[in-house]
């Protein structure tokens, strides 16, 4: 697995480099290039090339699809870093893009990060058609926005010390962490316009995105700050509303672990096909980063 991920991380990172380096010269490429390129585990992208093997696509055309989604999730841990947001001061083992650069810095960075993606998807160099390529980008910036991540963060930030329901807990942490994942499960599908299964792979992401969020508290709840690159613990001091803070510890596991059974039923018709996702899906509950 870490073989695999390695090489997917490399192949993404390796993309992003020499799109940024077309980019016109600024100051803001340098700590845009610190929020995403160093130490992260380009997850979600794997997930893309897991997907896009059940529908056969290309490999290159699913690293540029990864590379677009990797810009949008590190925008949003730039954002979710800031003092007005989480206040967290480290990001995968160094300092997070605002204690480096500064906040004001830090948030046009995760900006420009957030506009590069969309540049990323509408190259001529991205070959796919053209109404696969507006449903791409239709699509990200869907989760990316109001009724996606930036959504999901500001209910994260609003039932802070609050007693939430489960409804309201599992709907924010997919918009917050599902909807990306989501657009991960659904791009490959858009990409072979098997339109049929797109709202299989929708509910699959969305499931696999709320597994990710769980592995997260979990790690916050009871991992190490030096394993995970970041300070643990914090979200029962910040009265944050997880899934451990209602459930509790031990039912949170298995909750995770329901879920994750759920997923497999719905792609055990892959055959072959779907173990590189079976094996992913494991990883990220199981992880300790």
């Amino acid at each position: 697995m870490e073989k695999k991920l390695n090489k997917i991380a490399k192949d993404t990172n390796s993309f992003l480099l020499k799109f940024l380096s077309k980019q016109k010269k600024t100051d803001l490429i340098k700590p845009m290039k610190y929020g995403l390129l160093p130490g992260g585990k380009k997850i979600r992208t794997k997930l893309i090339v897991d997907v896009g093997k059940i529908f056969r696509i290309k490999y290159n055309n699913l690293i540029q699809v990864g590379a677009a989604v990797e810009c949008i999730h590190a925008y949003s841990l730039i954002h979710d870093d800031l003092p007005c947001m989480d206040n967290d001061l480290l990001r995968r083992g160094k300092l997070s893009t605002h204690k480096k650069f500064g906040e004001s810095t830090a948030i046009l960075a995760g900006n420009s990060l957030l506009t590069i993606a969309f540049e990323i998807l509408s190259q001529n160099s991205f070959q796919i058609d053209y109404k696969s390529k507006i449903k791409l980008i239709k699509l990200l910036s869907e989760c990316s926005g109001h009724s996606g991540i930036a959504g999901g963060q500001y209910s994260d930030l609003n039932f802070e010390g609050k007693k939430i329901p489960l409804n309201k807990i599992v709907d924010m942490q997919i918009k917050k962490t599902g909807k990306l994942f989501s657009f991960c499960c659904m791009a490959p599908a858009i990409m072979s316009k098997k339109n049929n299964y797109l709202k299989n792979f929708d509910t699959i992401g969305a499931d696999i995105g709320l597994l990710f969020q769980i592995a997260d508290d979990l790690i916050d709840y009871s991992g190490s700050s030096k394993v995970a690159g970041k300070k643990t613990r914090k979200d029962l001091k910040k009265g944050k509303a997880t899934l451990i803070s209602l459930l509790g510890h031990q039912n949170t596991i298995k909750y995770g672990n329901r879920i994750k059974y759920k997923i497999f039923k719905r792609i055990n018709n892959f055959g072959k096909r779907s173990e590189d996702l079976k094996d992913t899906i494991k990883y990220i509950l199981e992880r300790k980063k």
